[in-house]
């Protein structure tokens, strides 16, 4: 018997030693992936911060405010793009984000039985299109629609009302809004069925149980599917740069045509024939890294405070 016990002792000490070793290379592995990760972040810096540095040190401060763009003279400034980043992506998010919401809501909330599949299946599969496909679609179908009807009643009334947007800008919307309404949706339905069904119980309309039982519940994933729909409507490129016109000036107008940081580089970084030139196309590049890191970290401070708020 204490022969029988010592061999169980030796598998045990064996199965424990085994598993310290794999927990040790498991650690060493993520660990390994997480410096990867940081090392090759730190390179793109390094290679966008290399490629800017000309035009920055050239052109100083005013490369941020400066209007104008002339390749020909070799003067650069990154204003129209920044704004036409901006102004795009704002303009997306503040027309996407209430139809996401409604759709969502709708699925989950309303939807009956039979169709909620398939239609959840399609909002995916929109979220899955090629970013190009809706270029297209902006150019030879949204852009001609909007030049024959919409255009001319514009023209009429706030043709020249400083502030309002672009158009084109309605095409990032419809990019982004699969992409956000599929996470709401997602999140939505991590809501609890007992909770929703005490509420019913207790009298409460279907508005207010979403107002008062879905939203706080999934508020920080709500807020996080929105960010990353930002991060996707600040980068993107190919839907933006077949509508928008590819003007590098700042127009009160809505119907002129602008450009993006994107956009220049997609059109412009090909066609760079000197050093300035190709430098002035890094330098809105690493830009737009800039402000895409600070929208993400807004973000991350947000979700942060919301878990506080719901800790608390």
């Amino acid at each position: 018997m204490p022969a029988d016990i010592a061999v169980v002792q030796r598998i045990a000490d064996r199965g424990r030693n085994a598993g310290a070793i794999g927990d040790a290379v498991f650690r060493a592995l993520t660990f390994g992936f997480a410096v990867l990760v940081l090392l090759i972040l730190g390179g793109v810096i390094v290679a966008l911060i290399d490629g800017a540095w000309p035009a920055l040190r050239t052109f100083g401060f005013g490369f941020v405010v400066t209007e104008v763009w002339n390749p020909v003279t070799h003067k650069f400034g990154a204003l129209a793009p920044i704004y036409g980043t901006l102004v795009t992506s704002a303009i997306a998010m503040l027309v996407g984000i209430p139809v996401a919401f409604g759709v969502a809501v709708f699925i989950t909330e309303i939807c009956p039985i039979w169709l909620k599949r398939p239609l959840a299946t399609m909002i995916e599969l929109l979220a899955a299109i090629p970013s190009i496909i809706y270029g297209i679609w902006g150019l030879f179908v949204f852009a001609p629609f909007v030049q024959q009807y919409i255009q001319p009643a514009i023209i009429d009334t706030f043709g020249q009302v400083p502030g309002i947007g672009a158009l084109f800008a309605i095409i990032l919307a419809v990019m982004v809004l699969p992409f956000i309404s599929s996470i709401m949706r997602d999140v939505f339905e991590t809501v609890p069925a007992i909770l929703k069904e005490s509420a019913y119980g207790l009298g409460a309309t279907r508005g207010e149980v979403v107002r008062q039982i879905v939203l706080p519940y999934t508020r920080i994933g709500v807020v996080g599917g929105i960010m990353l729909g930002l991060g996707r409507a600040l980068g993107e490129t190919m839907a933006v740069t077949f509508v928008i016109g590819n003007a590098h000036r700042i127009s009160a107008s809505i119907l002129q045509p602008g450009t993006t940081i994107s956009a220049a580089l997609a059109n412009e970084f090909t066609e760079a024939d000197s050093d300035i030139y190709l430098s002035s196309l890094i330098a809105l590049g690493f830009i737009l890294f800039i402000i895409t890191f600070i929208v993400l970290a807004i973000a991350k401070l947000m979700l942060l405070e919301l878990q506080k708020r719901a800790g608390g």
